[in-house]
């Protein structure tokens, strides 16, 4: 149904010629009619000409504001009070909703970019290819700052090879950062460590610490993905893409190493 409009105030055909300008002036022309702003009782005259107009304008009543009624002396009206309440969880229902919108287009992103880093890893050739894939590649995909690989020392005396983006861990890393049964960990609002991120730990505001376990026959190892800002992780997060990525890192390491299943 189309919008009414509300009545204008036109200068009388019979006024004045002198009083005729001074509205001219007074007015704003639009069309060629002279508009004068509208007064209350005109507002109030157009609602009783036109009682369902706030029907078929339900918003409007979320912004006027109803007039509290006199009971009489000790009586206090509640309906004002009502209103307001309601008027208060509408629009705490509209920021929850507005949230949910936010983390469910948040959620969308990090997996779509989870599924891509995998299909990444996936299309590795050699196992040197997969493991730069992980520690470059990976921290462009996720958006990220830097992500590494972590190994704990397998003996005294075992000669470690160096390779870019895999640190060599003290003997029970592993176990002191997550726990003995712990398996993943998100952390805000931190000065990134040297022994996980080496050179790159100054970048490193929040970090998740994933452990890997590739075999029984290997030792502990830890993937670490940092961020410089300070809330890209933290413990309220959900951790079900993150598991699924290092589940299959495990795999594909032990494809790679020829290793068998984990017991």
């Amino acid at each position: 149904m189309p919008e009414k409009e509300l009545p204008e105030k036109e200068v009388p055909k019979n006024a004045p010629a002198k009083d005729a300008a001074e509205g001219g002036k007074s007015g704003n022309k639009s069309g060629g009619a002279l508009m004068q702003p509208v007064s209350g009782d005109q507002v109030a005259a157009y609602l009783r000409r036109h009682p369902e107009f706030l029907a078929e304008h339900p918003d409007l009543l979320d912004v006027l504001t109803p007039p509290a009624r006199d009971r009489g002396a000790g009586v206090v009206d509640l309906q004002q009070f009502m209103v307001e309440r309601l008027r208060g969880e509408l629009s705490d229902m509209v920021q929850l909703r507005d949230d949910l919108v936010a983390t469910g287009r948040s959620n969308l992103a990090t997996q779509s970019r989870v599924h891509e880093a995998i299909l990444a890893l996936l299309r590795a050739r050699s196992f040197e290819e997969f493991v730069e894939t992980i520690t470059t590649d990976l921290a462009v995909i996720l958006d990220l700052d830097v992500v590494t690989i972590g190994v704990e020392q397998a003996a005294e005396g075992v000669t470690w090879k160096p390779t870019a983006g895999v640190y060599c861990l003290e003997t029970g890393s592993v176990d002191a950062l997550l726990g003995p049964s712990g398996n993943l960990l998100l952390r805000e609002d931190i000065a990134g460590d040297p022994a996980i991120f080496d050179g790159a730990a100054g970048l490193v505001c929040s970090d998740a610490l994933i452990r890997l376990r590739i075999s029984d026959n290997t030792p502990p190892a830890l993937l670490a993905l940092g961020s410089r800002q300070s809330g890209a992780f933290h413990a309220g997060q959900g951790t079900e893409l993150l598991s699924f990525l290092s589940h299959v890192l495990e795999v594909t390491f032990r494809k790679w190493l020829h290793l068998p299943s984990e017991s």
